[in-house]
């Protein structure tokens, strides 16, 4: 039976880690020095790297030498990734914990999540398409063709009016905010942004899943409690 590979274990002395991502030793100093790797000390003080750091460090040589990111914008996509890792870690936990709760009664409790008859989840007031482009570039301090750039990177998406004009919602400008943050302030090319955007979209999905997801199970939770007390009463 083969063993399970512990991603996390110090293994690698600082010239075998270097030699395996192609990097010279003192590129892994600056990104450590950076906070982008954290690798663990022997002893002796020795730096030590594992299996985990090294595929963090082959992503970041990807993201800075294929896609031209910056550390600022490297910075910026590790941190989401490890919140995306650790959200993700504790939905599930926190989902066996209700499964577990309501225990073996959970297939019988459980129920497809469909809306009532004519009920529908409302739109956010924050995705109402309402500023045009002269109006949204002026919002945003960008200039018009500028947001047609970004629309043809894919990086906003407005909606269009039956004239087929461009409209811009709220949470369109605050994209747009954040775009212009992280190209001009930190200087982070629009293959970073990119990567960016679309990490913090699957974090905003994971959350909205969670925070659903746990919802349901706490009714369910709350359902096996009343059946628990019905009987009771009942055998009274």
């Amino acid at each position: 039976m083969d063993k399970v590979v512990d991603k996390d274990r110090p293994v690698y002395v600082i010239s075998v880690a270097a030699e395996l991502v192609e990097m010279h030793p003192q590129t892994l100093r600056l990104y450590e020095r950076k906070g982008l790797i954290k690798p663990k000390r022997s002893s002796g003080k020795t730096r030590l790297y594992s299996e985990r750091d090294i595929e963090k460090l082959r992503e970041i040589r990807r993201l800075t030498q294929e896609l031209g990111v910056n550390l600022a914008g490297v910075e910026e996509i590790m941190r989401l990734r490890a919140e995306l890792e650790a959200l993700q870690a504790r939905f599930e936990a926190e989902v066996a914990r209700l499964k577990a709760e309501i225990g073996h009664r959970f297939q019988e409790l459980e129920r497809p999540a469909l809306p009532a008859p004519g009920e529908t989840e409302k739109p956010s007031p924050k995705d109402r398409p309402v500023y045009v482009i002269s109006v949204a570039a002026e919002l945003v301090e960008m200039h018009p063709q500028t947001l047609r750039l970004y629309e043809r990177k894919g990086l906003i998406k407005p909606k269009r009016s039956s004239g087929k004009t461009r409209l811009y919602s709220e949470r369109d400008i605050e994209k747009l905010r954040e775009i212009r943050r992280l190209t001009q302030e930190l200087g982070v090319n629009l293959a970073g942004v990119e990567e960016i955007m679309r990490l913090r979209a699957e974090l905003e999905a994971l959350q909205a899943r969670f925070e659903a997801e746990v919802a349901r199970l706490k009714l369910l939770l709350l359902e096996e409690g009343r059946g628990l007390l019905q009987e009771g009463n009942m055998g009274a």
